[in-house]
């Protein structure tokens, strides 16, 4: 009887052992955090008059902000909208405000050299996509329709 008891008694240690033993083991190997990029805001309704001022069109934007700590590479993602307008990235891996106008592009503001608004004032869907297509993030307004 003896013998069993120790029998089990080291097999229980060795099981307590593994259990407390495997978290750590898998922490080693845990995998690395994966780049978050998501539209953080949108300015839909240019403030003031909407006349398709250069000024005007670049109060409308959409702003996008990597959450993680490493940089992303948003090369080919695309920003688009429900009507299709698409703005597409070239190699630019900050937090960063895009434009609806004109102007010259900086490390925080982009321009979709545009001369028409593209965010509808009352409702809308702005959707990021990356280099292969798929959703990364979006955000909506008013009477929207995900997609």
């Amino acid at each position: 009887m003896t013998a069993r008891r120790l029998s089990a008694a080291v097999l229980a240690a060795v099981a307590i052992v593994g259990a407390v033993a495997l978290p750590a083991s898998a922490a080693d190997h845990a995998r690395p955090e994966r780049p978050r990029v998501e539209i953080s805001a949108v300015q839909y309704d240019s403030p003031g008059r909407d006349d398709r001022s250069r000024r005007s069109l670049n109060k409308e934007w959409v702003e996008l902000t990597n959450t993680s700590r490493r940089t992303v590479d948003l090369d080919g993602w695309t920003l688009t909208d429900e009507d299709g307008h698409t703005y597409t990235f070239d190699d630019y891996r900050a937090t960063v405000r895009i434009h609806t106008g004109e102007g010259r592009d900086t490390d925080s503001d982009l321009y979709m050299d545009r001369r028409n608004y593209v965010w509808d004032s009352y409702s809308g869907t702005a959707a990021l996509r990356n280099d292969h297509g798929r959703l990364i993030d979006d955000a909506a307004w008013g009477r929207h329709h995900l997609y």
